[in-house]
This record gives structure tokens, C-alpha cells and sequence, in this order.
């Protein structure tokens, strides 16, 4: 299908060098975000904490420290599961989250993010309890992918009507594609789920230059099948020409051997916020924003600290699909 003015081999993402960290906010601005934008800190934000249950619409506000900030939206996939175990069906996508595809996207793409999520189903044990619930929304992330590049499709399509390919691409933005899973094979096959979704669309969306990869948060690190490390070393060599990787919630811990992976662009992490809430309720003391921003500053610090280049510090020699 030939459409005039639609713009091709539009790319999703464009990945700084080396790996960069981002930091989970909470909120949709105020003093956690003004301490951030003030340490020049790369953010997360998550759709959730910008919709309103009560009016049932995205409100982002008119003045934030956040539009002055390198920040990427989530699509608060495990926060919308929990929602749905709680209080059953939803209203919007797939009746687990309560926002529609419209609504999300819409948000997702007008408010100046270097990058945006596909809405996605997580598969922590909490949420998937057996095999056959990770399955399951393995093969939903991948169907919501779908549903999410019909969207921005058709309203590109729109535009192209009337705009400039310019134009097409400033306003609408592919989404960074996820895969979930809990062990290395689930994620293979939403790997290739992904994939398969993604080829269909082409030539207008060049192969993701940045794929999410979910469910990763407080997970183990060195277990044989379900550890983060086997699941890298699974993907290594699959990801297409280009490609690379944003890990969702990943541990502090894990910075040092990660940056050896030269597919990994990105992670994000609001593990400051967790620990300013246990290290308040230790001391006896207030919460305060002034000790959330303490412990932010902390936690960056030591991440950035495990990011340096260190002695005996090599990448890990990437494997090929070339023949």
C-alpha cells in the first residue's frame, strides 16, 4: 500500500552510547523532578502517574522540570495488572488497563519523550503464578504490539494526508516494542513473536533501534534459567542488525556487568525511592522529599560510580548471524 507522504524506515529510538541509567519518578512533577532536573539525571515516567481515575484522561502539566529532562514513558503494565487482579476488569486496552490505545498513545506521543513503551503484560510470580500465564502474556505483549502499530499507523496515514513526512514523524513516534517471560526461552519466543509482529509493518518502521525488555525488576542475577544474566546471554545474537536493549527496573547491582554488553542502551530503576521508605521507617523518621532526594542522589551517584570504567573491565565479544 502506496500512501503519499508516509514516511519509511522511521526509527523508534535513538540510543546514546554506552549504557545509560535512567531514574524512576513517581510523580508527574514537583520537587523529586526539579532534584532531578537539577542533577541533569535521565528519568522514567510511568503513564499511570499521569492519569486521572476520576475525569478517566491523561493530565500532564502545563509547566513540569520534567519537559526539560531526557525522560522515556512506561506503560505502567504492572501497575495496570495488579489494578485488574484487585478490581477486576477494566475499561481500556485488553479490560486490564484503564486507559484505551487512543488515549494512551495520544499521551504517550505529545509530550516531548525521547521514547515511549508499548503497553505490555508482566510476568513477575506474583502477577503469572505458572507456565501457562506466562504463556499467556507472552502472546498478549505481543498482540498488544499489534494493536499499537495499528494505531499509529492509521493516524499517521491521517496526517500524511495533509502533512509533510517531517511532520508524520515528529508527531507520531513508533513505540519500543517488550518482551517478556520469566525464564531465557520465554523470552526468546516473544523475541520472535515481536519480530513477527514488527516485519509486518515494514518499510514504514525501520527494525526497533531499542527494544524493552520487561519483568526484570528484583529479579535474580546469575540463576541458570530465569537469572538476568542467562537471559542476555540467551538474546545475544538474536536481536536484529542494530538493535538494542532497555532493561525495566533493573538492580544497582547488576550496573557493573551490564555495561560490558555493548546491546544494552538503557536501564531505569526506582529502587531510591524503596529504600528512602525502609531507611525512613529504620530511623523513626519523616519521608520527607528532601530525604527522597538525598537518597536519589545516592543511588545515582553509586550507579554511575558502577557505570565508569573500571581496571579489568572488557566487552563481551558480540556474536554474529552473518554468514
Amino acid at each position: 500500500m502506496s500512501i503519499r507522504n508516509m514516511p519509511v524506515d522511521q526509527r523508534n529510538a535513538r540510543p546514546a552510547p554506552g549504557l545509560v541509567m535512567r531514574v524512576g519518578l513517581p510523580h508527574r512533577g514537583g520537587k523529586l523532578a526539579f532534584h532531578a532536573f537539577n542533577n541533569d539525571y535521565p528519568v522514567m515516567v510511568s503513564a499511570n502517574a499521569f492519569w486521572n481515575p476520576a475525569t478517566r484522561r491523561f493530565h500532564f502539566p502545563q509547566a513540569s522540570d520534567i519537559e526539560e529532562l531526557d525522560f522515556a514513558v512506561d506503560s505502567a503494565g504492572f501497575t495496570a495488572m495488579k489494578l485488574w487482579q484487585s478490581k477486576g476488569q477494566q475499561q481500556g486496552i485488553a479490560g486490564i488497563f484503564p486507559w484505551t490505545y487512543a488515549q494512551y498513545i495520544e499521551f504517550a506521543t505529545s509530550i516531548g519523550a525521547a521514547w515511549w513503551a508499548q503497553p505490555d503484560l508482566c510476568c513477575e510470580p506474583e502477577i503469572a503464578r505458572n507456565q501457562d500465564e506466562i504463556d499467556y502474556r507472552v502472546d498478549a505483549t505481543a498482540t498488544l504490539l499489534e494493536g499499537t502499530l495499528r494505531v499509529v499507523h492509521h493516524w499517521q496515514a491521517e496526517l500524511a494526508k495533509t502533512c509533510s513526512q517531517r511532520v508524520v514523524m515528529n508527531l507520531l513516534q513508533p513505540p519500543v516494542p517488550v518482551i517478556q517471560g520469566w525464564s531465557a526461552s520465554d523470552y526468546l519466543r516473544s523475541l520472535d513473536l515481536l519480530l513477527q509482529v514488527w516485519e509486518r509493518w515494514r518499510p514504514w518502521y525501520a527494525p526497533p533501534a531499542l527494544i524493552g525488555i520487561g519483568s526484570v525488576c528484583r529479579r535474580s542475577l546469575h540463576h541458570p534459567t530465569h537469572g538476568l544474566f542467562a537471559i542476555l546471554a540467551a538474546l545475544e545474537g538474536h536481536l536484529p542488525a542494530g538493535s538494542r536493549l532497555h532493561m525495566f527496573g533493573v538492580k544497582g547491582s547488576a550496573l557493573s556487568e551490564l555495561k560490558m554488553f555493548d546491546f544494552v542502551a538503557s536501564a531505569d530503576s526506582m529502587a531510591y525511592d524503596f529504600g528512602a521508605r525502609m531507611t525512613a521507617r529504620k530511623r523513626g523518621a519523616s519521608n520527607s522529599i528532601a530525604h527522597r532526594s538525598a537518597e536519589m542522589s545516592r543511588w545515582m551517584t553509586a550507579a554511575q560510580e558502577r557505570l565508569r570504567p573500571a581496571a579489568g573491565d572488557q566487552l563481551r565479544l558480540s556474536f554474529t548471524t552473518d554468514q
